[in-house]
């Protein structure tokens, strides 16, 4: 009888587990999924509320030349808009999550579509930390890539 409680206690816990993780990772994706649109939408508010800047926070920007960019991240706090993207919209895809407590990382790719329809390709990574139990934005680096 015990053997059994057990048991079914440590199942539990396990789908406890499980699908608090579920939880986070979905609410990690809605916060990228509002970063990319409120950026494309030039809502600077909307886009500095995704971030929280720490002493170590970094923004590395790789394009297809070769070229690195490492990007102020005071640049995505209060962000002019004419400074932002000019509308259009991005879809993320290939998730791909790690949690650990308060901290997470994150890889995606992403096809931004500018309003003229060119597209632009990235690979993505995405660190992100829990402040007043709500997950932000602290670093990130953007592949940009040519598709063929």
């Amino acid at each position: 009888m015990k053997w059994k409680l057990t048991f079914y206690l440590l199942i539990a816990i396990i789908l406890t587990g499980y699908s608090q993780k579920k939880k986070e990772s979905e609410l990690i994706i809605q916060l990228l999924e509002k970063e990319s649109a409120t950026w494309r939408a030039q809502d600077s508010k909307g886009h500095s509320d995704c971030w929280y800047i720490q002493p170590y926070s970094r923004i590395l920007v790789s394009t297809p030349k070769g070229e690195t960019f490492d990007v102020p991240p005071a640049a995505m706090m209060n962000t002019k808009p004419e400074a932002m993207g000019n509308g259009g919209f991005a879809v993320n895809t290939n998730y791909k999550i790690s949690i650990n407590g308060k901290t997470a990382w994150v890889s995606h790719d992403e096809e931004s579509t500018a309003k003229d329809g060119k597209k632009t390709f990235s690979y993505e990574i995405r660190l992100l930390e829990k402040i007043k139990n709500q997950w932000k934005l602290v670093g990130q680096s953007i592949h940009i890539y040519k598709s063929e």
